[in-house]
């Protein structure tokens, strides 16, 4: 008779049917929680877990010192900031993300927010629904994409493929990202640009595609939302926190920058009282519920990318560990890393 396994799948919400048929499938007696649950009740689910599977939840030192049994934390989804990996790689648990599944994915919403940032799609959506039309006045005038500048933060796959798209609507590209060289962005069709300040005073719209870690945190402040043109756009579809955020209203309430579009937040979901709710009323700002990941095809990969990893760890095989981030390389134990 199979062995039966424990699993516990933070953050049901993103339902992922073919991942959890998988998984029982595979022995395991699956526990589903819901997003937003506590520490204390996280750690008294996972104290007889075998694997771990989050996406947004917390999974902090208590919660691994906690599980004696855990062979694995996987983040079925591509950031690791939730999770304390060096108390994982402590306790000889690996870690292992999900980060090739939606590359593409994400910079095609990325670069549908900028396409709607420029056209107004919004507000003359809004405009269409409560007046039945909306005449060429200047408060509706949009702007061409060609010719102008984009400036990417963080030039990786995402970056490369949102630089690709741009190069078909005959813009100009320039990126900044201290870990790429000039060699691989003029590959990409990218200008590499050596000062942070210097892209985005040259750039019509910023688009942030850098990880979240000790570096990124609150890259674009007030001082760098100064630096931007005030005809600019931003545009930040990675993490909320490499904004800081209430500088990001401050530069919108008072017009120091043309708009912003935003997939993500520091703190999720955005509610009424949410620090961010002063723009929920703005023409010019798009707010967009972190789902730029979101297709058919980027969750069929997904489920089946992370089942993978699921069934290396039930099976006593070492995890494939594709990222290249350097808080998951530096682990040593149950791990194989592969490019």
């Amino acid at each position: 008779m199979m062995a039966r396994h424990k699993a516990v799948r933070t953050d049901r919400e993103l339902e992922c049917p073919g991942l959890d048929a998988g998984l029982r499938a595979a022995g395991c007696d699956l526990v589903l929680l819901p997003d937003g649950i506590g520490e204390d009740a996280l750690i008294e689910a996972v104290r007889d877990a075998d694997l771990l599977l989050m996406c947004y939840t917390p999974v902090t030192a208590r919660v691994i010192a906690a599980a004696p049994k855990l062979k694995a934390i996987v983040k079925y989804g591509v950031g690791i900031d939730a999770i304390d990996v060096a108390a994982a790689i402590a306790h000889r648990i690996p870690v292992v993300n999900i980060p090739e599944y939606a590359e593409e994915t994400v910079a095609e919403g990325a670069f549908a927010l900028m396409i709607a940032l420029a056209k107004k799609l919004m507000p003359i959506g809004r405009e269409i629904d409560a007046k039945g039309w909306a005449w060429p006045t200047p408060q509706w005038l949009g702007l061409d994409l060609a010719g102008r500048t984009l400036g990417l933060i963080g030039t990786g796959k995402i970056g490369h493929s949102m630089a690709r798209m741009a190069a078909g609507f005959r813009m100009r590209v320039i990126g900044y990202d201290p870990h790429v060289s000039a060699d691989e962005m003029r590959a990409g069709g990218i200008e590499k640009v050596d000062g942070l300040d210097a892209l985005l005073a040259a750039s019509d719209i910023v688009s942030i595609h850098a990880v979240l870690n000790a570096e990124t945190v609150y890259l674009i402040g007030a001082r760098q939302l100064a630096a931007m043109k005030p005809s600019a756009f931003l545009i930040n579809v990675s993490r909320g926190a490499i904004v800081d955020e209430a500088a990001l209203v401050s530069a919108l309430q008072e017009k120091r920058i043309a708009g912003a579009a935003l997939d993500v937040f520091s703190q999720e979901p955005l509610h009424a009282d949410h620090p961010m709710a002063a723009l929920f009323e703005m023409d010019n700002v798009i707010l967009f519920p972190h789902l730029t990941f979101y297709t058919e095809e980027a969750m069929a990969r997904l489920e089946a990318d992370a089942l993978a990893r699921c069934r290396e760890v039930l099976e006593g095989r070492p995890v494939v560990v594709r990222s290249h981030d350097p808080r998951l390389r530096a682990q040593r134990h149950g791990v194989v890393f592969k490019d």
